[in-house]
């Protein structure tokens, strides 16, 4: 079975964006809406996600 990967954007109240990959969307949005990740998005408060697209081919997602 392929994994399965997740392009996605995050964006701030005050409209800063920040885009990412990931293999697990659901663990990944809570992990920066609660601000358990250091850097970007924490930083600016990127909390709600406003797009995301499937692939099963990492190189793609990148």
């Amino acid at each position: 079975m392929d994994r399965q990967y997740y392009v996605y954007i995050m964006s701030s109240i005050s409209g800063v964006l920040y885009i990412g990959i990931t293999n697990d969307l659901k663990r990944r949005v809570y992990e920066h809406k609660e601000g358990l990740i250091e850097g970007f998005t924490k930083k600016y408060r990127a909390k709600k996600l406003v797009y995301f697209e499937t692939t099963n081919n990492v190189e793609v997602a990148i």
